[in-house]
């Protein structure tokens, strides 16, 4: 009776904000997503570029990181982006930081999607515990929002060349606080993604040799098969169903797909923390499990928490209880063990 009451807890917040979210047309937009490698009229053209970019190691190498405009105000680090859109707001990277007093270990949280608050009491628990935290703000979320718009739409969308333009930015912008993070006198950084940001905290981990530590929350590998069935994005596979297959879908995003990078993950030094929802709608749980699956077929460092809530009850206590304390031996292990 607990979980039926769960799910319906579930189903509800899911419904928040489906008022907003309509169908669009299939948009292309190739040189959005692949500058400079051509034209892509068609969508299998597309989809050669995009597989062409999920084995470039330097897909999601951000620029020269010399720029040195960084500003440090009342506890905001702001900094320009290295991808410039359309939309002048998103052009600016915001990032919170609650500080520990220390200068050795932080933490940068990539949020999910359509999010609307930070996570403060996250940032409160571990920064006592003298873990700085960096609460990045993803493309078109929060202060880079998209005038006018109701929800991140240009984040996650069926315009497939923006899509792959914004996960991509995000990995950049990623990369470069994580680099400034170390320019600053941190010695260990790890990196915290919930939902859609478990991607782009999966990408930043399989790219930027600087992080440690990856702790992935409700995270799958294929970003097209997580969008093709999930909860939260019917109105995206409504605009894309008429034009394309999944097949398609995925072919058109495989530089997203956490598990073509799996290779990247298996980095020495590096340790990977997963937090699954065994009742999820929104990253459907045989989705997650491939991932894991993949992972340890490459001999990944791999610790995975699998709690029986769903995608949003997972905030919720007793569930998020466990996600804390399992959080928290995770980031801290590898200093237990260095002061043993």
């Amino acid at each position: 009776m607990f979980h039926n009451w769960l799910d319906r807890w579930d189903e509800g917040r899911a419904q928040r904000g489906e008022g907003a979210k309509k169908t669009t047309d299939l948009i292309l937009d190739a040189d959005r997503a692949f500058p400079g490698m051509g034209a892509a009229e068609t969508l299998e053209g597309f989809c050669v570029l995009a597989e062409k970019s999920a084995v470039d190691p330097g897909f999601f190498e951000p620029l020269d990181a010399s720029d040195q405009s960084f500003e440090l105000q009342d506890g905001w680090l702001t900094f320009p982006s290295d991808v410039a859109t359309d939309v002048a707001e998103n052009n600016i990277v915001r990032a919170k930081i609650t500080e520990s007093g220390k200068r050795d270990q932080a933490l940068v949280i990539f949020h999910h999607w359509n999010a609307t608050t930070r996570n403060r009491q996250i940032a409160g628990f571990l920064s006592r515990l003298g873990i700085t935290i960096i609460e990045i703000a993803m493309p078109y979320h929060f202060e880079r929002s998209r005038p006018g718009s109701l929800y991140a739409d240009y984040m996650l969308s069926a315009n497939l060349g923006r899509t792959v333009q914004a996960v991509r930015q995000a990995v950049w912008d990623g990369r470069k606080l994580i680099r400034w993070l170390k320019c600053e006198g941190y010695q260990d950084v790890s990196v915290l993604g919930m939902s859609l940001g478990s991607w782009v905290a999966g990408l930043v981990a399989a790219h930027e040799p600087a992080v440690a530590r990856a702790s992935l929350f409700l995270t799958a590998g294929s970003l097209a098969e997580m969008v093709w069935t999930g909860r939260a994005t019917r109105s995206i596979r409504k605009s894309l169903e008429p034009h394309l297959t999944l097949a398609q879908l995925q072919r058109a995003w495989a530089p997203l797909n956490l598990e073509n990078h799996a290779d990247r993950l298996t980095r020495r030094g590096l340790e990977l923390h997963v937090i699954l929802a065994s009742r999820d709608t929104v990253v459907l749980p045989d989705l997650s499990e491939r991932l894991l699956q993949r992972l340890e077929s490459v001999g990944v460092r791999l610790s995975v928490l699998r709690l029986n809530c769903g995608h949003y009850s997972l905030g919720r206590p007793p569930y998020i209880l466990g996600v804390g304390w399992s959080l928290m031996r995770f980031l801290l292990r590898k200093r237990e063990a260095a002061q043993a």
